[in-house]
């Protein structure tokens, strides 16, 4: 990530620490969400534990600790106790939580295991979890309509959200405000210069294959009208061959509405023109059997 993506992670994960829980039970959600990590290092979360209560936070993560080292041994005798989910989890009853106790043990967890990515214009979020929590937080997350993957990644479980849309959904869910704002902000000019580079690009790409046709109309009038072939051609063909001289950077729309006809006419005949130019021995002595159309003739007329 660059730096101003980085300062606004950094801003945003500041912003949901600054959050005070005013329901007791929310602040012991979101105790439960940061105990499920590491001490905290970074200055906001650091001091958000310490408002929480730093020895119930202690207490919490050595009872983790006990459970994670009894499922290991669990799992390496028959792997039985790991979908109950006798993990980082066990600390927060989901089941019986409400809703807004459920966000603030997110808001917590994201805290202690979340990170965010806004790298290349991609927006991706990931919890870090012990490898049979993993399932279980994809779970919950699917009960609350953010669907996420996962994985276990070198050992790790790793629940995963890739879609900028989900990712701004979760967090305002659980707090977030202003960073939201800008990072949404941020999202909305990315698109719009994407739009119109792309916009531009194809206007570019038009521009230069009008060029490249009119170059070689103008030089294929040039060799006909060099050799004689050009004078022989229909009258309709000579006006367009006219007008294309006198206006190379016209479109053939354009042309077309100059001359009163339709822009399939106009094109047939530069078509023609150009045809003739590769083919030095046709057109000589013979004139088209092809006639204008009505509106071709009312405007000779």
């Amino acid at each position: 990530m660059t730096r101003p993506e980085r300062d606004l992670v950094a801003a945003l994960r500041a912003e949901l620490a600054a959050i005070d829980p005013s329901r007791p039970c929310d602040r012991g959600a979101e105790a439960a969400g940061l105990a499920a990590g590491p001490t905290p290092r970074e200055g906001p979360v650091a001091r958000l534990a310490l408002r929480l209560g730093r020895g119930s936070l202690d207490r919490d993560r050595d009872q983790l600790d006990r459970d994670r080292d009894q499922l290991d041994r669990d799992r390496d005798q028959d792997d039985v106790l790991a979908p109950r989910g006798l993990t980082a989890l066990r600390a927060f009853d989901w089941a019986a939580s409400p809703e807004h106790c459920r966000m603030a043990y997110l808001r917590g967890l994201f805290l202690a295991r979340g990170s965010l990515s806004l790298a290349s214009g991609r927006t991706h979020l990931e919890f870090v979890v012990p490898a049979a929590d993993a399932p279980v937080l994809a779970s919950q997350l699917d009960e609350e309509g953010l669907p996420a993957a996962w994985r276990v990644r070198r050992g790790r479980g790793v629940v995963t959200w890739k879609s900028a849309d989900t990712v701004g959904l979760f967090l305002r869910r659980i707090g977030a405000g202003g960073a939201l704002l800008e990072l949404e902000a941020r999202q909305v000019a990315r698109a719009l210069r994407g739009d119109l580079n792309r916009v531009l690009n194809a206007e570019s790409a038009n521009l230069q294959r009008a060029v490249g046709a009119a170059g070689r109309q103008i030089a294929a009038i040039d060799e006909l009208d060099a050799d004689g072939r050009l004078a022989q051609q229909p009258p309709f063909v000579r006006m367009v061959a006219d007008a294309r001289r006198d206006t190379p950077e016209a479109t053939l729309g354009e042309l077309a509405e100059r001359l009163g006809v339709h822009r399939s006419t106009v094109q047939r005949a530069l078509e023609r023109i150009e045809h003739l130019a590769l083919h030095p021995d046709e057109g000589i002595g013979r004139r088209t059997r092809r006639r204008p159309n009505a509106k071709a003739r009312n405007a000779l007329a």
